[in-house]
């Protein structure tokens, strides 16, 4: 069979390709998905490539030395990438080594295989071992090409061939593409303004959504008799333009709401997630550190998780806590969904009761929003362990966390006096599993949020507030020492930061001392 590499190489989608799918959308009035063209295309090429291959191999011979052949013998040379030629001349050859044996001349049908100055010539009747004699008909890669497969092809190649169409229709100017779907723009059905107040109201009745573009078109009675498929298309086009309508569907689905009735922290960053960037030297990390930033999976470092899991471990941080949000980080990003909208609708199912909040995913700005219930029902501390992992259902994913029985805990707490650090440690009942160098209570969130306003407008720097939280927290311990993790997740109350330049400013600023196994204290110099 011809090799899959072939088809890659050989694939080129010329106008005339474009022309004919435009003309079979014309004709069967109904858009038609770019995996839809993909295939017919493929399907149109491979019968050109099995006439062709017809027409070129048509009454030709595998050439071998031992054969004998004649003026006018149709050859194929494995050699030369099974090309073909005709024999032009016949001669007496005779060598030293093998004695007699015949000669023959051939042309190439591929010109830059011929040699003007001197013609190419075979050994024949050759009565010796040679390779070429062991090839049969079977060998050749085109003698099976009826079993050529249009899955086949797609299975190994698919990536490639799908960009070179996109990238073909998308210079195509009477083509529309909308979700996916390709269409003729000109042929388009007309959505007037009435009915795109019934969709606005269709929506309103349903809480803004999610519906997809089938449901609004029951519900206002469709757009006539023109192809469903057509209807289809034709309406989301109109919706995508109007800016009421928000396509909020993961990748391969196509769902709207009403922009009014979006929750304002989808298209807003709360102010305590949002991360002013912090230039650092990264060669100041040991590798040590390294695999402690990997180990805490901020969504705002440059990481990647190459593990197969299809279960996503995070633990909360205060930011996420406060705002009910879940970060979009290297492991939840290979569970959530992925689209080419700013925001997705998605449900999240409690794992121990099967309660389902709705969500969304902004994976723009890296986060999950609309889990503030869920936090507050099982009454969840900043550093519990969460897992995320996908539902039966497109669209849902399974939440949870480790439960247990409450638990009477010893934890610190953070506790601002006008624009002052002060940390004390408080018994605290505790139902669920924790990291406890994560882990920090706030008692008073109104004063926590003062001086987080206070530490904006002051714009104290990095070092400042590493300062100052160590020098409160190391009061805590006979040691005098405090973790790493723990001031990440400490600074994080007042200033969204990822690890790396908490670490980094450790390291360089000689007010730090470090103790080993990611304990600092404040420098005794």
């Amino acid at each position: 069979m011809l090799p899959i590499q072939h088809w890659v190489q050989n694939f080129t989608i010329t106008q005339t390709d474009i022309e004919s799918l435009i003309n079979l959308l014309m004709e069967n009035e109904t858009p038609m998905t770019s995996d839809e063209l993909l295939t017919i295309l493929l399907e149109k090429h491979i019968e050109e490539e099995k006439s062709l291959l017809t027409e070129q191999y048509e009454g030709t011979m595998l050439y071998q030395p031992v054969a004998t052949y004649e003026i006018g013998d149709r050859l194929i040379f494995p050699q030369f990438d099974y090309e073909t030629a005709t024999v032009t001349e016949t001669r007496h050859g005779i060598s030293e080594d093998y004695g007699e044996f015949s000669v023959i001349s051939v042309k190439f049908d591929k010109a830059v295989l011929n040699n003007a100055a001197k013609p190419r010539e075979f050994a024949a009747n050759f009565q010796h071992d040679h390779a070429l004699n062991t090839q049969n008909e079977e060998s050749v890669p085109f003698s099976d090409v009826n079993d050529v497969k249009v899955e086949d092809i797609l299975g190994a190649t698919k990536d490639s061939l799908m960009q070179q169409l996109t990238e073909a229709l998308l210079k195509n100017e009477v083509l529309v593409k909308v979700a996916n779907y390709w269409f003729p723009g000109d042929l388009m059905m007309e959505i007037d303004i009435g009915q795109l107040h019934l969709a606005e109201a269709v929506l309103d009745m349903h809480g803004g959504g999610p519906l997809s573009t089938e449901q609004i078109l029951e519900e206002i009675g469709g757009l006539g008799d023109a192809p469903r498929k057509l209807q289809l298309f034709s309406m989301n086009l109109a919706l995508d333009e109007d800016k009421r309508f928000d396509e909020v569907g993961p990748a391969g689905q196509v769902v709207w709401y009403l922009n009014r009735m979006e929750p304002e922290l989808v298209n807003r960053v709360p102010k305590i997630l949002v991360y002013d960037p912090i230039t650092y030297d990264k060669s100041l990390l040991t590798s040590e550190m390294v695999a402690l930033e990997q180990e805490i999976r901020d969504e705002l470092s440059d990481i990647t998780d190459e593990s197969t899991t299809t279960e996503a471990a995070i633990t909360l941080i205060y930011p996420h806590r406060r705002m009910g949000t879940l970060p979009v980080n290297a492991a939840t990003r290979k569970i959530l969904p992925t689209a080419k909208t700013p925001r997705i609708f998605i449900e999240l199912v409690d794992e121990e009761d099967d309660e389902v909040f709705t969500a969304w995913v902004v994976h723009q700005h890296r986060y999950v929003y609309g889990l503030e219930a869920y936090y507050a029902k099982h009454h969840l501390p900043v550093g519990a362990h969460l897992t995320l992992k996908a539902g039966e259902q497109p669209g849902q994913y399974i939440i949870g966390y480790d439960s247990h029985r409450s638990l009477t805990e010893w934890i610190r707490l953070f506790e601002p006096h006008e624009d002052q650090i002060t940390f004390d440690t408080r018994k605290r009942s505790i139902g669920a599993g924790f990291d406890d160098l994560v882990i920090v209570g706030v008692d008073n969130l109104e004063a926590v949020d003062a001086f987080f306003n206070t530490v904006q407008e002051q714009q104290r720097s990095l070092a400042a507030l590493l300062r100052s939280f160590l020098t409160e927290l190391s009061r805590l311990t006979p040691q005098g020492t405090v973790h790493a993790k723990t001031l990440y997740s400490v600074v994080n109350i007042i200033r969204r930061c990822p690890p790396g330049p908490i670490f980094a400013t450790l390291v360089a600023n000689p007010d730090f001392e470090d103790v080993d196994n990611h304990y600092w204290k404040i420098s005794s110099s």
